[in-house]
Parts: C-alpha cells; structure tokens; sequence
C-alpha cells in the first residue's frame, strides 16, 4: 500500500471546511475495520484511508502548519500502513479507570507473544512496535502488524480470526465475512 505523502495533506483551514463532510465517512470506515476482542482489546486496521485521517486530525488538533513538522507526523504514522503481505493495526487497550489500567497493564505483559492471526491452518504472530512496551507495563496503546503467508492470503475469504492466548486475557474472535473482504484490501 503506498505512504501518504505530503502532497495529500490539506492545510488545516481547507481540513476545517470539508471535516463535516468528510468525517461520517471515515467513522464508517473505521467502524467497519475496528475488531473488539473480548471486553479489552480493541484492533483498528489501519489503511492509507484512516492514516491520512489521523495526520489529518493531528494536525488540526494539535495546530500544526509548519512543513518538518507534518513530515514527521506523515512519518510517525505511514508506519502503521501494512506493506503487501501485511495487516497493521492499532491496538487500544481499554479499561475504564487510570487504577484500572495500572493494574491490568502490568498484568498484560509479554502481550506481544500472545496474539495471532489465523488463516488457512496457519498462524502468524503478532509483531508489535517496541517501543510502546515498558519494563514494567506495556501501554494502552500499541502498534501491531501481522505478516501473513501466501497460504493464508489465499484462504482468507474462506475464514480467518484472530487469537489471544495470553496466559492473563485469553480469546478467539472469528472475522465476519464482511470484516474479511474489507481487510482483504489491505495486504495485496
């Protein structure tokens, strides 16, 4: 899938007059490619579509006009765009309390080792982004990616989930069909 460059990104006051337009659609899209997992774990696939949203957003939010500026925030987030062969998602890990999250996020660590996608009989591990895991915790937010084989491209129309099998939050989420021809998209 091709990056988002700069040339896509419109200044925050053209943004400001097509956001009323512009953003129902993306919630859709967002919606149709946020898999829940359980009552904690929420996956957002990411695609150029919702990237380009976010710099988008960040930009209007955080007042951002300068050009070394947005490039690095077009940096920052092109990561999260899945290369062909891959699904990139960002992970939100939900409790509802700050003492909540201190407790459950300690418990979730080695996370990371403890989630898969599996298509065609064949699992690919979760790769997350380094640097969002602590010594002692890992953060509610994560940046995951998966790899996925030939076989399981081939097979995934057919039935694909994904699972958790962390020894502290297990579960086995099936994708919908709809959800797999929308995220079938992404790794071609």
């Amino acid at each position: 899938m091709k990056l988002v460059d700069i040339s896509e990104i419109r200044s925050i006051a053209e943004y400001d007059k097509e956001r009323d337009a512009i953003r129902p659609g993306m919630l859709e899209i967002k919606n149709r490619r946020r898999i829940r997992v359980g009552d904690h774990l929420t996956f957002l696939f990411e695609n150029r579509d919702t990237v380009r949203y976010q710099v988008q957003e960040m930009l209007r939010i955080e007042r951002i006009t300068g050009v070394a500026e947005i490039q690095h925030e077009l940096a920052t987030y092109n990561e999260l765009i899945p290369a062909p062969g891959e699904l990139s998602a960002s992970l939100l890990i939900e409790y509802e309390t700050p003492a909540e999250r201190d407790v459950h996020l300690k418990q979730l660590m080695g996370l990371d080792k403890h989630i898969w996608i599996e298509a065609g009989g064949e699992r690919s591990q979760s790769i997350f982004d380094d640097r969002q895991i602590g010594e002692t915790r890992i953060s509610s937010v994560q940046y995951v990616k998966f790899k996925l084989t030939k076989r399981q491209m081939d097979a995934w129309s057919k039935g694909a989930r994904i699972i958790v099998d962390h020894p502290y939050y297990n579960f086995v989420r099936e994708f919908t069909e709809t959800e797999r021809a929308e995220l079938g998209q992404d790794f071609v």
